[in-house]
């Protein structure tokens, strides 16, 4: 059997208690698979004293990350911390110049600085391994380097926030709106130290870089994301989509287009009864349409310690056997700089907005929208007790260009209470 392979831990979180569990619980599987041994040298996270329900007293500890990053005892970093700068971005640097081997569950570094870490992975002879950073226990980077290399990928779209998923189907099933979701999300510890990242999109958009840097061989553009979260949803949007036979989800999607890399990730419609539509509390679902394969859907719990651990030791694994590839599928000097296509391809849009209840409002928000170019395909008006009228529009297929264009002239009207609502309907 060869040498062991010794790993050094920064970041005791959940996820690096469960890979210490699962490291305790396999050892003889992970061995028997990789050839070697998987053992733990040396540790570190920011409170020595946490009880983390787990002994600790069998590793070594390192109060630096940068420290750990260059002991000899260790041949893989594994960067459990987050956060885009910081610590886990000098560790980082640190493992890499020290010579080590990279894993990470880090969606944000690799996000905003995935080509120079990956350059220098590449020039010092090094692997930087990161399935954990996109949709927890989803094989999805491996799908994409590896299974469907052959492939010219045309779209990767997909679900990657479990806790919008969550509020999104929980105001669906019970009911309740999304303020009072949020709150209970909060309460159970679904929600990041900062929300926003969550209910905003951008923990979502750091994944959906990762992934449009290797369908697209494009380095990673996380500034080039049209992010929009799922804050001004409502349970009557719900509802409505839920009568036209769609559902809400936060939808990540990424295309190359004739003018460039498309990347938005936005609350969409989507069929009730496609893969995504069929989608239920903090599952994720990544879908990978190329043209040999055709559609590929990965589906998955996008997050825990379990699922999230599992992917860190996939990695751990393939590097073990020795298996090293270029951080995003080829070789970093080879990804293109690709321009930003942020008016999007013509989609049909569902628009919710509150009308003056006078005569000719209606009149008024349909020329406007003609002006525009942009064709209704249905509309309805909903019963109210005040002196404005709830009022649904779905378009025929527009860009969003046009439509923004027509939202700014119905705020000149007058006759629009309140700012319109515009969600994507997204077929799949």
């Amino acid at each position: 059997m060869a040498a062991p392979l010794r790993l050094g831990i920064a970041g005791l979180g959940t996820v690096g208690v469960g890979v210490l569990r699962i490291l305790r619980r396999q050892q003889a599987l992970l061995a028997a698979r990789t050839g070697r041994e998987i053992s733990v040298s040396a540790i570190c996270a920011r409170d020595r004293r946490k009880d983390r329900g787990i002994s600790l007293t069998a590793h070594d500890w390192e109060d630096d990350p940068v420290a750990l990053a260059r002991r000899d005892d260790v041949d893989v970093f594994v960067e459990l911390m987050g956060g885009s700068d910081g610590p886990a971005k000098a560790a980082t640097e640190a493992a890499l110049d020290a010579g080590k081997d990279v894993v990470t569950a880090n969606k944000a570094l690799l996000a905003m600085h995935g080509q120079a870490l990956a350059e220098r992975a590449e020039n010092s002879g090094r692997t930087i391994r990161y399935e954990a950073a996109v949709a927890g226990g989803i094989p999805v980077i491996k799908a994409l380097t590896e299974g469907l290399a052959a492939n010219e990928v045309t779209r990767v779209m997909g679900v990657m926030n479990g806790t919008c998923n969550y509020i999104l189907t929980r105001m669906e099933n019970a009911g309740l709106p999304y303020d009072e979701v949020f709150r209970e999300a909060d309460a159970l510890g679904y929600l990041e130290a900062d929300p926003t990242l969550d209910v905003g999109g951008i923990d979502a958009g750091h994944k959906l870089a990762i992934l449009s840097a290797i369908a697209f061989g494009a380095r990673p553009d996380f500034d080039g994301i049209e992010i929009e979260g799922i804050e001004r949803v409502s349970i009557d949007d719900i509802r409505h989509a839920a009568d036209m036979g769609y559902r809400i989800k936060l939808l990540g999607v990424t295309q190359r287009t004739g003018r460039g890399l498309e990347q938005r990730m936005q609350p969409c419609l989507v069929p009730a009864s496609s893969p995504l539509g069929q989608l239920e509390g903090g599952t994720n679902m990544v879908v990978i349409e190329g043209d040999a394969v055709e559609q590929v859907v990965l589906r998955g719990p996008g997050a825990g310690e379990g699922p999230t651990a599992s992917a860190v030791l996939g990695d751990v694994c393939d590097i073990a056997r020795g298996l090293r590839l270029p951080t995003f599928g080829q070789p970093a000097a080879s990804l293109q700089d690709l321009p930003r296509a942020s008016t999007g391809l013509p989609a049909p849009y569902y628009l919710r907005m509150a009308l003056d209840d006078k005569p000719g409002a209606m009149a008024k928000v349909a020329s406007v929208l003609g002006d525009a170019g942009i064709s209704i395909d249905r509309m309805r008006q909903y019963a109210h007790s005040d002196d404005t009228a709830p009022v649904l529009i779905v378009t025929h297929k527009t860009t969003r260009s046009a439509l923004d264009l027509a939202l700014a002239a119905m705020e000149q009207t007058g006759v629009v209470a309140t700012r319109p609502v515009a969600l994507r309907i997204e077929h799949l």
